[in-house]
């Protein structure tokens, strides 16, 4: 095999292999982000839920605040 044959077949193989390797790094890049946006919809969900629980909250308690000022006679200082 002369020279030239083996200097075109190494090239051509470490071509194949950066190729190879470029293919799978892009492929672990696309999978970590999504991972990551997967983590922004887990978030949003999680604060949305919280604001849901804390309007709840908000609710009882003007409820009850309502109940216990009819409840209750307020007196002035009078």
């Amino acid at each position: 095999m002369s020279t030239r044959a083996k200097v075109t077949l190494a090239a051509s193989c470490a071509i194949s292999v950066f190729i190879i390797w470029g293919v799978h790094y892009q492929q672990v890049k696309e999978r970590d982000a999504c991972d990551m946006f997967q983590g922004v919809l887990r978030d949003d969900e999680r604060r949305r839920e919280k604001m849901w629980q804390r309007q709840q909250d908000f609710e009882e308690s003007q409820r009850k605040r309502a109940l216990y000022e009819r409840a209750q006679t307020v007196v002035s200082g009078e």
